[in-house]
């Protein structure tokens, strides 16, 4: 994977309606969403040239930015729309794409309902989340100290920008002590979701996810979900307790990103990677790939 800065990548990005070489886009410094945290985004993939669970990530950023109390100046069609475009341009098949909404620079202040609200999309080759050679053995994860905060204090349905600060805290925190990720609480110290992923464990056959009333309820976890149900495996949505995972087998996260990714470690606890997460993950593998078009 490339480790060339994001800002001196060669390509084009799709910048409020129209595509724009990659080093020309640009905000100013004094830009709202840098200062007080109005933005919002997308992370979604693309599998042999199509964007996978494309409308539903769309529809899920026009609702986040809903829940910040603004508007993207774009319908779910145009966002799908230039998603594509911008696909297309990059020349890549398979790749990561990052749509991304927030206030400009009209007001500096708290209050700024005035301000224009911009949408930009890139895309780059970003083949996995963690190595593919820890993947298949299961990444080992710390506890977060940051807990997940209380819906009544922050818009916790939106994928909001602002809320992935004590995400990056802490997955710094956990890879300076040798670990892949972390697993964060909910404020009552309940089991709630990794830094930028969703968590389930299995026991005894039966699959046990968090609530996700608390967190973002994932679009790869909603898939995971069904693809579960579709194999007949129970799932069960619930709060679970940090004591618990002392008596699960198995345990994996997923994410756009991280996809389905075995763990073998968080803290204290261990789990050994086995059948059910290894037919999950190949389950979604074959459920991403492009379907071939009937003649």
């Amino acid at each position: 994977m490339s480790v060339i800065p994001f800002d001196q990548r060669e390509g084009h990005i799709w910048f409020d309606g129209r595509m724009v070489p990659w080093a020309d886009a640009k905000i100013h410094v004094l830009s709202h969403g840098l200062h007080y945290g109005s933005s919002v985004f997308e992370g979604e993939r693309a599998y042999g040239g199509q964007i996978f669970k494309c409308t539903e990530h769309s529809q899920r950023l026009r609702r986040s930015a809903e829940l910040l109390d603004f508007e993207v100046p774009y319908s779910v069609a145009e966002i799908d729309a230039a998603k594509k475009l911008v696909l297309k341009e990059s020349g890549l098949k398979d790749a990561y794409l990052r749509p991304v909404a927030w206030r400009g620079s009209e007001m500096m202040g708290v209050s700024a309902q005035h301000n224009t609200i911009h949408l930009a999309i890139a895309a780059w080759e970003w083949p996995s989340y963690f190595d593919p050679a820890t993947k298949m053995k299961g990444i080992r994860m710390d506890l977060a100290e940051y807990r997940r905060p209380d819906p009544r204090t922050a818009p916790s349905a939106s994928k909001a920008a602002g809320l992935y600060m004590i995400c990056t805290i802490s997955k710094h925190r956990a890879e300076n002590k040798g670990y892949a990720d972390a697993l964060m609480l909910d404020w009552e110290d309940n089991v709630a979701e990794c830094t930028g992923a969703n968590v389930f464990f299995i026991q005894d056959g039966v699959i046990h996810t968090p609530q996700a009333d608390r967190f973002l309820n994932g679009i790869t976890r909603q898939t995971v979900i069904d693809l579960a149900k579709r194999r007949g495996y129970e799932v069960v949505e619930r709060r679970i307790r940090p004591e618990e995972m002392a008596g699960f087998s198995e345990c994996f996260i997923t994410g756009s990103a991280a996809e389905v990714t075995p763990v073998s470690e968080i803290a204290q606890y261990r789990f050994t990677p086995a059948a059910m997460t290894q037919t999950l993950m190949d389950d979604y593998t074959a459920e991403v790939q492009p379907r071939a078009k009937a003649a």
